[in-house]
Formats: structure tokens, sequence, C-alpha cells
């Protein structure tokens, strides 16, 4: 047993084997988890910054916007204030234009006024005063006031040393005979009588207007009984004048041979005072504007009016009837005469006193050539 324990080969130690080392798996573990929290930590924050810059950027639009809208406003207002001031350039321009082309026109009329005479001038202040009477007559047909212009321009015509003025001269003394055979309308006076008629008109009161409660039921009653002349009245002739008295306040006697008029009630009164104060005013316009038909028209009016609606025994409608009656009579649009020969004439007067220093200066030119 030993020989062969010893004769076998020996038996061969046996290593163990080595731990294996995991400390760098875990060190990896850790690296690749720290990265991954590194990582999600940068992610969060650039999303937190996107979500910050996306907003800025919402607010910056939002800014933009109303940046633009109040802009654009003050934009429209700058071309609005500016269209304006263009607008009153183009004014003031056109009115220096205007300054400028009356400037020339009174430097021409100046250099123009250098050359003329004592003469020249009466002439244009008798023309003035042609023009002055030919549009009172036309215009407001004032007679008397064309009459005193005709016979101030022959005045001033009478002062110059032209010969040429004789017909013009001639010519007025003519007009100015036509307008002095002419009945004068004093347009003034007429028109202060209808306003002193319509203050009358205003005046009147209701005991102008018509009122034909008359006793006539208490007189017949007394022509038939009669009183008792001889002593005192009985106890019949004191109840009798009671009777009277009562029948007075309530009979009322119409004669049946005379046109009735209606009874006015306060409302009728102040339309028929308004009427016939309507047709005073239209009388007065009518003497303004010299309208013969429209006057007479208007007082035939008022004049019927005052007979249907008024009592012509009061004094006052007497009075304004007399006054109506009398200013039917005028004539306020006479037959005018042309006056505006004269001022013909002396515009062609005027026309060839200006027209002869030109040629006369043409004439001395060519001689001198």
């Amino acid at each position: 047993m030993t020989e062969s324990n010893t004769q076998l080969p020996a038996a061969i130690p046996q290593d163990k084997p080595a731990r294996k080392k995991l400390w760098p798996l875990w060190l990896i573990s850790l690296l690749a988890l720290t990265l991954v929290i590194a990582l999600a930590l940068w992610s969060w924050q650039q999303w937190n910054d996107r979500q910050a810059l996306q907003q800025t950027l919402n607010d910056l639009s939002g800014d933009v916007s109303r940046l633009d809208s109040q802009y654009g406003a003050r934009g429209s207002e700058q071309s609005e204030r500016i269209q304006s001031l263009e607008d009153k350039l183009a004014d003031q321009r056109e009115l220096l234009a205007t300054q400028q082309r009356q400037i020339d026109h009174n430097a021409r009329e100046l250099l123009e006024a250098g050359n003329r005479t004592r003469t020249d001038w009466l002439l244009a202040e008798a023309e003035y005063l042609l023009r002055v009477a030919n549009q009172r007559l036309l215009i407001e047909k004032d007679i008397r006031g064309a009459l005193a212009a005709l016979e101030a321009g022959d005045e001033v015509l009478n002062e110059s040393d032209d010969i040429g003025v004789y017909p013009v001269r001639q010519q007025l003394a003519k007009e100015i005979l036509s307008l002095k055979g002419i009945a004068d309308v004093d347009r003034t006076g007429l028109y202060l009588t209808l306003e002193a008629a319509i203050d009358s008109v205003n005046r009147l009161t209701d005991d102008a207007l018509v009122n034909e409660r008359a006793p006539g039921f208490v007189a017949t009653a007394d022509a038939a009984l009669g009183d008792n002349p001889e002593g005192e009245p009985g106890l019949f002739s004191q109840g009798w004048t009671k009777v009277k008295s009562t029948l007075a306040n309530v009979v009322v006697v119409r004669r049946l041979d005379e046109p009735v008029k209606p009874l006015l009630s306060p409302d009728q009164s102040a339309y028929a005072r308004l009427n016939l104060q309507l047709m005073l005013e239209e009388a007065e316009m009518a003497v303004l504007r010299g309208h013969q038909e429209l006057y007479d028209r208007a007082l035939t009016k008022a004049g019927n009016a005052i007979t249907d609606w008024y009592d012509n025994t009061n004094p006052q409608v007497a009075a304004l009837t007399q006054t109506l009656g009398e200013l039917q009579d005028r004539n306020i649009d006479p037959q005018l005469p042309d006056i505006s020969r004269s001022l013909e004439l002396l515009k062609a007067r005027l026309e060839g006193r200006q027209s002869t220093p030109t040629n006369t200066n043409d004439e001395e030119e060519e001689s001198e050539s």
C-alpha cells in the first residue's frame, strides 16, 4: 500500500478562482445615472428657457401689434395733418397770388392816375353819381334819392372844362325832368302807418268784436205796456221791472231783415286778430317791394275782415277802417323812366378821353421815327 501510494503521481494543487471585481461596473452605472440625471435637468432647463423665450416672443408680438396699430393711427393722423397743412398752404398761395394781382392792379391804377387831369377826376365822380342814381331807381325804387344823385352829377359835370359832356348834360336834363314829373312814394310813411295799424289791431279788445245781444224783446214790451207816468209805480210795475231785467239777461232778439253774423268765441277772436295782423304785414311787404297788386289785395282783405268780424261803431275800429281806406288810394308802384342813357354817354366820353392820349403818343412816335 505504501509502495503503491508512493508510486502514484503527486497531486497537483488547484488554485482557488479569483473573485471578480464589480466596482468598475458600479462606477460606470453611477456615471451613467449621473449623466442621465444631468441630461434630464439640462433638458428641463432648456424646456423652461424655451417656454420663457416663447412667452417673450408672444409678448413682443403683442407689443409689436400694438405699436403697429398706434403708429398706424398716428400715421393716418399725421397724414391728415399734412394734407390739411398742404391745403392751407395752397390757400395761402392763392391768397398771396390774389393780393399780388391786386397790388399790380393798384400800381397800374396809380400810374394811370398820375396822368389824369382834374377833368378826368370830375368825370369819374360824375359817373359814380350816375351809377348810384340808376341803382337807387331800379333796385330801391327811390325816386327822391335818384333825383338827388342825378342833380349832383350834373353839378359835377358843370365844374369840368370838357366840352364833350354837353350831350351828357342834355340827356341829364331830360331825365331829371322826367323824375320830377313822378309823384314820389313815401314808402317810409306808408310802412309806419301800417305799423301803427298793426299796433291798433293788437290793442283791440273783445268789446270791439261783433256782438248782437240786444234787448229788443224788452224794448218791445216797454212800448206795448209802458210805465205809469202818474204817481209811484204799483206792484204790477215793480213786478214787470223784475221780469224785464230777467228777460234782458236771457232773451236775444235778432232782426231778420239784416244778415246774421256769428258770435265769436275767444279762440275765434284771437284768430280774427292774428289774421288781420298778417294781412297788414302782407301790405307792408308789398310797400317795400313796390308790388301794387299785392298791396291792394292785402288792404282789401283787411277791410273785409274788419267788416265781417268787428263792430264799426267802435271808435278804434272806425279809425282803423278810415286809415285803411286812405291807404287804399295810394299808388306805390309808379311807372319809372329810363335814366341809363346819360350814364352810357358819359362812359363813352370817358373811354374816348382815355384812348386820346394813347393815340397822341403813337402819332408822336411815328413822327420821330
